[in-house]
């Protein structure tokens, strides 16, 4: 049955924003900041615990609090955002990014530990006005045939947050046995992070605007079209935990993003083990995978817009996933780093790379449901599985060894290949968006619609274009195998 109620079946013009650059731009810096905050400690371990006294595991902590933050706030955020919409939550998020930013630079003593806590928290409450944005932005925003690259971009930019996190640290923070010297690089580091958060910030000010003037697409129009008394967030979250195939993506997107938390989390405590003194390569380690992660979610996002094949896209990444774990698990300790560099690549183009692609699979499977709900509740499955994997594996390291605790992430992602398999590709949002094609090809007259229409947004069916050649052909036959 048709998704569109009859006074929405007429041709409608869909202009873009040239500002929607600028929001997308804007909410990845912020969001690169966040994200540097969230993995600053945990890229240089063992300096920080030799700083403050305090075990690695405390410091790994450091790193969880931004997940288990997460877990009990989401509903009150996405509440929030469906409510005040998205300036209100970017206001409230970078605000409180640089506010976690500023508190850390009155912890520059080996004994303030509790303060450099109290910061970390107020980044990770920052983080949960951020993480549910991407898939928002990007059909808030962006037409039809631009929205997967948009979310890939916004997901991108907390990435290469991840990707400087690893960077930065180690090169900015040598691992000196002065504890004043090490005090003063650590303050470098504090200070450079409160600056650029607190100018990003007012850049929130000026800049994000709540919507574009006119929806950028159908999809986007019979939302905003819906009387706000129609719409009951808890009735939503029913909704979503109902749908069957929004629960597997679920679990499956936490197996896999909690699998790069740990594996982010833990990273330099693997590497120093197997190659001592190698603080920086593990840091450019860490570089690598969120480098080449990137570039994954870019050509991703690219992909799905171009085929709109979300469920053969989606289990050929989460395949490939678990064969880079399965590479990297046997070559980390081969004592040829520039082994650990290779496989380490190949392991984040694809883990990273599934980011973008759970949140738009999900945003296909729940329409007309809020993105900031579906969104949520992935990143909660995330948080949730990022916690108990980063424990499990780490203390499945401490006593049996790295090998151990990387094969307890490769059954996590055997499990989740598996149950990904059993989605069905219930693409909602796509049919809403093919009827309305379908609709205003068809007037032989009305010819006000055509001239409207930017280059991205096109009158004939995403899903009647060529499937990509040879690739998207045999995604396409394996996914009807399936």
């Amino acid at each position: 049955s048709s998704l569109l109620p009859r006074d929405l079946m007429t041709p409608v013009c869909h202009t873009l924003s040239r500002l929607r650059w600028a929001v997308l731009l804007l909410f990845s810096s912020y969001s690169l900041c966040n994200a540097f905050q969230w993995i600053q400690y945990g890229s240089i371990n063992n300096v920080f615990t030799r700083f403050y006294g305090v075990s690695a595991f405390a410091i790994d902590w450091l790193s969880m609090s931004y997940m288990l933050i997460y877990i009990p706030l989401l509903f009150p955020v996405a509440w929030l955002l469906d409510k005040r919409g998205l300036r209100l939550i970017a206001l409230a998020g970078s605000a409180l990014n640089a506010m976690g930013a500023w508190v850390k630079l009155g912890s520059l003593k080996p004994h303030l530990f509790p303060v450099t806590v109290l910061g970390q928290v107020i980044c990770g409450l920052a983080q949960v006005f951020i993480l549910g944005m991407p898939s928002r932005i990007a059909s808030v925003w962006f037409g039809s045939q631009e929205v997967s690259t948009a979310c890939s971009i916004a997901v991108f930019g907390n990435q290469l947050g991840i990707a400087v996190g690893f960077l930065v640290p180690p090169v900015l923070i040598p691992n000196v046995e002065d504890v004043e010297k090490l005090a003063y690089h650590i303050s470098i580091m504090f200070f450079m992070t409160a600056g650029v958060a607190s100018a990003l910030f007012i850049l929130v000010i000026i800049v994000f605007k709540e919507k574009p003037p006119n929806p950028p697409s159908r999809a986007q129009a019979l939302i905003q079209s819906r009387p706000a008394a129609e719409y009951s967030y808890v009735q939503s979250i029913l909704r979503l935990l109902r749908n069957a195939n929004f629960l597997l993506l679920m679990v499956t997107y936490g197996l896999n993003v909690g699998c790069f938390y740990a594996l982010s989390t833990l990273l330099n405590r693997m590497v120093i083990h197997h190659y001592p003194g190698e603080e920086v390569n593990a840091g450019r380690i860490g570089l690598t995978i969120i480098l080449s992660g990137m570039a994954g979610a870019l050509i991703s996002g690219i992909w799905l817009d171009k085929t709109k094949t979300y469920k053969q896209t989606t289990l050929v990444v989460y395949i490939m996933s678990l064969v880079g774990m399965i590479v990297y698990t046997f070559t980390l300790s081969l004592d040829h780093l520039w082994v650990v560099f290779v496989t380490a690549g190949l392991l984040g183009f694809f883990m990273t790379g599934y980011l973008p692609l759970g949140f738009e699979f999900a945003a296909e499977l729940t329409y007309p449901e809020s993105e900031g709900t579906s969104s949520g509740l992935l990143n909660v499955s995330a948080q949730i599985f990022g916690i108990a994997l980063t424990i499990s594996q780490g203390q499945i390291m401490d006593r049996f060894g790295t090998k151990a605790g990387n094969l307890l992430l490769c059954s996590v992602l055997f499990l989740g290949t598996i149950m990904t398999a059993f989605i069905k590709a219930d693409l909602r949002r796509q049919q809403a968006n093919l009827e309305n094609e379908q609709t205003v090809s068809k007037p032989p007259f009305n010819t006000c619609c055509a001239p409207a229409f930017s280059s991205g947004q096109h009158l004939t069916s995403p899903l009647s274009r060529k499937r990509g050649g040879f690739w998207g052909s045999s995604l396409l036959a394996f996914s009807n195998w399936m």
